[in-house]
């Protein structure tokens, strides 16, 4: 059997709160009136008789040969004017000399009279002729105290309960409104809980914040939640592995997290991100965002990020690779031309110069990969310069190894962080030297005790003084096309993973100088 929904189960138990406090209320409202008309009835009794015990007729007409003659139409008009039920005037021994019903003239009064007889009035509850009653009896005294006879007024119960049901009809009309607007009230609360909950039931959303709780935990992409005022309200374990967020993220502004001025930049201006790249010091993240809409008004916004670090290194290491094939490719297309040409003079019967131009071509590819192996002992890092002269030399570009280059060990750097910080230098100072006359690029490289330094140089026009700052930063480029301003960016990430710092100065061109502090071997 399907659960009640939690909307349903509120509105049942809310209509049965409201219910029983209403009809509480009520019961006690009745009881109340109830009780206030029996102490009115008996307020207004007491007051009649003794106004009647008071008077000078009682007291002359019991003193006279006939009472009853005076006393009945006396009685029965006071009756007929005030309302009440009944009007007995009796003797001291009881007897009526009064009643609503002359038959009962001359009979014993039904009730009790030893206080009245006593001087006292009071006021009682009693089964008489005419039914339960509350009544008064009250003493007819002389102007020495001695009491000649009694005065008993009362009214019927039942005309009291009718006087309350009177009062009592308002009072239910009343509690049925409240009663009403009360299940109104909590059915609009209801309807609305449904709409939050989608009608779900307690067990259901239950399991599914069981479920949503066990994504959240479990995937490894970072998933953050911002509200419309920018602030945090959900943030899953990956994220913050991610972006390093502390433990008190959730609530807070995105720009109160210490996140890359970029990556806050995008995240303030609440336009979407489509597989946008941002940095930070450590990473590299694909970041996706997407507006939250409900009933026509933006909620907040859902980003989700992904770690391109190691698919990043893996590219540029696939960039180098490449690069080095190409670099074979051309040096065997340029080997083919040399051979050529020794056959051809050898055809010629010029064998000397054949072996002369042989050997010098040899000589000068040979002494590059001499001096670049020779000082450098990480093998990647011998090919990456090698594949890099090679590409350089086809774009016209001449690369120059500083003699005096030496990489005895990595200092603790990773290779794949060398790799990024000198294949991205190469590249950008070769795409400045191809524009410029002189056409060269220096690199050098220095292994001390305590740091690896390393600089490129190139022939270009260098960079302003006052972009020294933001070189570094995810896309500012001197170069045309959306793929711009990622190469220094990554530089400058892999500089800063490794603790290191990098500088700009110019001497022709501009001059990239990276020092990285010797780590732990790897």
């Amino acid at each position: 059997m399907k659960q009640w929904s939690l909307a349903r189960q509120l509105l049942v138990v809310q209509v049965v709160i409201v219910g029983l406090l209403v009809a509480a209320s009520a019961s006690l409202a009745w009881a109340d009136v109830a009780d206030r008309a029996e102490e009115s009835s008996a307020a207004e009794v007491t007051a009649l008789a003794k106004a009647i015990a008071g008077g000078p007729t009682v007291a002359t007409a019991v003193a006279g040969p006939d009472p009853t003659a005076v006393l009945q139409p006396y009685a029965e008009r006071v009756r007929v004017d005030t309302g009440v039920d009944f009007i007995t005037i009796m003797s001291t021994d009881g007897v009526r000399f009064t009643h609503p019903n002359p038959a009962m003239i001359g009979g014993r009064f039904l009730g009790n009279t030893a206080e009245a007889l006593a001087g006292r009035a009071f006021t009682e509850t009693y089964t008489g002729t005419l039914g339960p009653s509350v009544r008064a009896v009250v003493p007819v005294t002389t102007f020495d105290g001695r009491v000649i006879a009694l005065v008993s007024a009362g009214i019927s119960v039942s005309a009291i309960s009718a006087e309350v049901a009177d009062r009592v009809l308002w009072l239910v009309v009343i509690a049925a409104v409240i009663l009403a607007l009360g299940a109104l009230a909590t059915y609009l609360v209801s309807r609305r809980l449904r709409r939050q909950t989608g009608g779900l039931a307690p067990a259901e959303l239950r399991r599914m914040i069981g479920y949503h709780e066990s994504i959240l935990h479990a995937v490894r992409e970072g998933l953050v939640l911002v509200d419309d005022d920018h602030r945090v309200t959900l943030c899953n374990d990956g994220v913050r592995a991610l972006l390093d967020l502390p433990v008190d993220a959730d609530g807070k502004r995105v720009d109160e997290l210490g996140l890359p001025d970029a990556l806050v930049e995008r995240l303030l201006s609440d336009t979407e991100m489509h597989d946008e790249l941002h940095l930070t010091d450590t990473r590299m993240l694909v970041v996706n965002s997407s507006t939250v809409h409900h009933d026509g008004r933006a909620l907040g916004t859902v980003v989700t990020l992904r770690d391109r670090t190691d698919l990043q290194a893996l590219t540029g290491e696939l960039d180098t690779v490449r690069g080095f094939a190409e670099a074979l490719r051309a040096q065997a297309h340029e080997a083919a031309n040399r051979l050529h040409t020794v056959v051809s003079l050898v055809e010629l019967g010029r064998p000397a110069e054949a072996v002369e131009f042989a050997t010098g071509e040899l000589a000068i590819a040979q002494r590059l990969t001499d001096q670049v192996v020779g000082a450098v002992a990480e093998p990647v890092l011998a090919a990456l310069l090698l594949g890099k002269a090679a590409d350089a030399s086809e774009r016209g570009v001449e690369l120059i190894v500083a003699e005096d280059t030496e990489i005895a060990d990595q200092n603790g750097v990773p290779a794949r962080d060398l790799v990024t910080i000198l294949g991205n230098l190469i590249d950008n100072a070769v795409d400045a030297a191809a524009d410029s006359a002189q056409r060269w690029v220096r690199v050098s490289a220095h292994s001390h005790p305590d740091e690896l330094v390393l600089q490129v140089a190139d022939s270009g026009a260098g960079l302003p003084e006052d972009a020294h700052g933001q070189a570094f930063q995810r896309g500012w480029s001197t170069k045309p096309g959306d793929s711009r301003g990622l190469g220094l960016a990554l530089v400058g990430q892999a500089v800063r993973r490794a603790g290191g710092t990098v500088a700009v100065g110019r001497e022709v061109g501009a001059v990239f100088t990276v020092r990285l502090p010797r780590g732990e071997r790897a």
